[in-house]
């Protein structure tokens, strides 16, 4: 038996008079009429924990989603404990009887489930309706059929046999369970770091983002639905810093699937270096942790393909993407229309409450978020010239608005920190200056994600290629630098952005695996002795 070799699912437009449109605002309102309670998830059983915590909608304050029921130490313990004694009939499985789960989930989701989750994304983390149904729909199916796919053939590629011996490889899951942390941006990330692991036989212990408890609840229901046994991947909601102090100190730990922030991260790679000596295996760390992607445009760029990108790549979802296009650099052949078009398209996005369909942006995530970017909106406006945007306001929702801001100085703040916000910063080049503008990109972030250069001269593109090649583990050619798609484009990216595992391929899934080389000889030797031993 063989799975089906998947296909990207296609994305739904949810134009006005589409079935798609009214199945969502359906959904929206079925699931605002009211809150539910979120627990905890510990070897299929529901438990609300030591304490709650209400979750309300980011573009509206007033909507209550839910209550989280958080852990303590008892709810972590039994979490592993939960996942250690799934293991063996969860690896046992064959791979084949694995993936079947995953793909039923990933066709519950293209059918019944999706503009569920979609809806719950839209209100739990303030996204549009198309940028739901590429993340919360397209994505996390293509990651639920490629993943399936892709582990069924991790070992292909089987090792020669010599006369009388026959050689094999077996891909074990790792000897432990895996912590899953994932982030409130992308329910596909979301869904997708439990269920990697899980593909190739692992048990997982999960800790979703706070910010999307009502998308993390729905996920591993649609799983339950699809057949994912007790045990297999065990929900903890909580405080981050408690729950994971207790996971890392567990012998059984045995692999970290991680996005988010870059401090965290560290912080993480570091504390289980430091107890490297009490686990029962090497743990592997899997990460992904930001970036400061760029644009790049050449004298010979498309001035509105240049300007679409920089609005297109840097605004969508509020910029609130790892892969946001957050530097540009502009010859000065260029800026004038660039800076034109841009600032024109910047002023007519309209941002609110995504309910409200006409929306381009939403609300960013928290009042947390919201103060942090309007710190950096503060900064540019005392030393920067701002295009457009700058302002911000919370008292209904998180809303800050599009900004875009021009510096003189290449190596300002603005081009070197991760905003994860919806704001571009530009820096305007001689145009004779572009081999050394591609090497001031190169050096200016810590962090190497994506990037996109725009040009019609082919030379000018092999220079960037060559010049950047270790700037993003993306790399993107006349295009923006966000909007990967599973199968396609694999996801990671080096530096301080991560481990670069390549999300969505079977590059991850080898990260999760053991394997186990067999040999078994037909015919045993019964003698010790080897001819060259013989007298002459």
């Amino acid at each position: 038996m063989s799975l089906p070799k998947p296909s990207n699912e296609p994305i739904l437009d949810y134009a006005p008079g589409s079935p798609e449109r009214t199945e969502l605002r359906s959904a929206i309102g079925e699931l605002q009429a009211t809150a539910r309670e979120l627990p905890c998830v510990i070897g299929g059983e529901r438990t609300m924990g030591k304490s709650r915590r209400d979750v309300s909608c980011p573009a509206d304050h007033q909507l209550q989603l839910g209550t989280v029921g958080e852990a303590g130490e008892a709810e972590v313990e039994a979490a592993i404990a939960a996942a250690q004694a799934a293991r063996p009939a969860w690896q046992d499985l064959p791979q084949t009887a694995r993936g079947e789960i995953f793909l039923r989930a990933a066709e519950l989701l293209a059918g019944p489930w999706r503009q569920r989750l979609n809806a719950a994304t839209l209100l739990n983390q303030s996204k549009t309706p198309h940028q739901a149904e590429i993340d919360s729909a397209c994505e996390l199916i293509d990651f639920l059929r490629f993943n399936a796919y892709y582990a069924e053939h991790l070992a292909d590629d089987q090792p020669a046999s010599s006369p009388g011996v026959y050689n094999r490889l077996e891909m074990r899951p790792l000897d432990g369970f895996i912590y899953a942390v994932s982030p409130f941006n992308f329910t596909a990330i979301a869904g997708n770091l439990p269920t990697a692991p899980a593909m190739v036989g692992n048990t997982v212990v999960w800790k979703p983002s706070p910010n999307a408890a009502l998308s993390g609840a729905l996920i591993l229901e649609l799983l339950e639905t699809a057949g994912l046994p007790p045990g297999v991947i065990n929900l903890v909601h909580g405080d981050a810093a408690t729950i994971t102090d207790q996971v890392l100190s567990d012998a059984a730990f045995a692999g970290l699937h991680f996005t988010g922030s870059t401090a965290v991260f560290q912080g993480l790679y570091a504390k289980i270096g430091g107890r490297i000596a009490n686990y029962r295996c090497y743990p592997r760390i899997v990460g992904e942790s930001g970036g400061k992607d760029f644009i790049v445009a050449h004298p010979s760029a498309d001035p509105a393909a240049v300007a679409t990108a920089i609005v297109r790549g840097g605004f969508e979802f509020q910029g609130q993407k790892c892969s946001a296009a957050s530097r540009a650099y502009v010859p000065a052949s260029l800026w004038p229309e660039i800076r034109d078009r841009a600032v024109a398209d910047t002023k007519q996005l309209k941002v609110g409450d995504p309910r409200d369909f006409s929306m381009f942006m939403g609300a960013v995530i928290s009042e947390a978020a919201f103060d942090r970017i309007r710190g950096y909106q503060q900064l540019a406006a005392k030393d920067t010239t701002v295009l457009a945007g700058g302002g911000g306001d919370k008292s209904t929702g998180y809303f800050v608005e599009p900004t875009l801001v021009e510096v003189s100085d290449a190596g300002h703040r603005l081009m070197r920190e991760e905003v994860f916000g919806p704001l571009v910063t530009c820096f305007v080049y001689d145009d004779a200056a572009y081999a050394d503008t591609l090497d001031l990109c190169d050096r200016t972030s810590p962090y190497a994600l994506t990037g996109a250069v725009f040009a019609r001269d082919r030379a000018a593109i092999a220079e960037a290629h060559r010049r950047l090649r270790f700037a993003a583990g993306n790399f993107y050619i006349n295009d923006k630098p966000t909007g990967a798609v599973v199968g396609q484009q694999p996801f990671g990216g080096s530096r301080m952005s991560g481990t670069n595992d390549k999300a969505g391929s079977a590059l991850n899934l080898l990260r999760w695996t053991s394997p186990r080389t067999v040999k078994e000889t037909f015919v045993s030797s019964t003698a010790y002795g080897y001819p060259y031993m013989a007298s002459e």
